[in-house]
């Protein structure tokens, strides 16, 4: 597909793609779910999904065209540097889907480690369950700032806008496969884990244990975890016992959306 075709059909592709791997990832939870479910799915879902939902819109107000609306600015006023060596074709591509995916883990890391930030990741944690809908469970502020350092990141470098299109679906799918409630069978699983995150390695993150919560921060490949440190292989003894926040992983205002939208804020 050519660059100036991307933006008028940005929104199809995505909402497609998302809707196939959304049905069948609840397909694989349903067929061989890992944990066994103690909330009302109705009730959890319906939050999970109100909140992607309003993070949807509000992000679609403040930027319009998103991260992949930027890519077609830097490319169309020369900006950033690829457009200045210049640097196209795959190599910009895959360039270009790395170095984001970097920047999402290095946000990840800031959202633990920065208080202010971690008030507004919380949200995601505090989910007392871990299944696909946990994928779209962040707060819109969150959601707002990962977008403006990626719109950065993408001007900055110049970043061709096809790339941009093929990371924010690979990040998307990432995000709905690695919190799914399922595992691959063991054999597999480790294989796929050399390069994917994959649920058993992500579910390790949302223990309600801070050792284990403050590792595999990747969302979409396992290398910068195991890169950077921060990696911890999942096994039959080390998966979480507990999903949640560790001062109340229970708490029945965690799965009310009103009370999440104010968490942040509370004290």
């Amino acid at each position: 597909m050519a660059d100036n075709t991307i933006v008028p059909h940005e929104t199809v592709i995505r909402l497609i793609v998302f809707g196939i791997i959304l049905a069948l990832l609840i397909l694989w939870e349903r067929w061989a779910a890992t944990r066994a479910t103690q909330i009302s799915p109705a009730r959890r879902w319906s939050t999970n999904l109100g909140m992607g939902i309003l993070d949807t819109l509000i992000l679609r107000f403040i930027f319009p065209a998103g991260a992949v609306g930027a890519a077609m600015l830097a490319a169309k006023q020369h900006m950033g540097l690829f457009n200045l060596v210049p640097f196209t074709g795959y190599g910009a591509i895959v360039a270009s889907v790395t170095l984001l995916d970097l920047t999402i883990y290095l946000q990840h890391r800031l959202l633990h480690a920065v208080p202010w930030l971690w008030r507004i990741h919380r949200v995601h944690h505090a989910d007392p369950e871990i299944d696909v809908s946990t994928a779209l469970r962040f707060h819109p502020v969150e959601s707002v700032l990962s977008m403006l350092l990626k719109t950065g990141v993408v001007v900055s470098f110049g970043m061709p806008p096809i790339g941009v299109l093929i990371f924010e679906i690979i990040l998307n799918g990432a995000a709905m496969f690695n919190h799914t409630n399922a595992s691959l069978p063991h054999r597999v699983e480790r294989w796929v884990r050399f390069i994917l995150v994959t649920p058993d390695m992500h579910r390790i993150h949302h223990s309600t244990r801070i050792a284990e919560a403050n590792r595999n921060f990747g969302f979409s490949v396992s290398w910068w975890d195991r890169l950077f440190g921060s990696y911890r292989a999942p096994t039959g003894t080390s998966l979480p016992k507990s999903i949640g926040l560790p001062d109340g992983p229970a708490a029945p205002e965690h799965v009310q959306l009103h009370w999440l939208l104010l968490m942040p804020f509370r004290g």
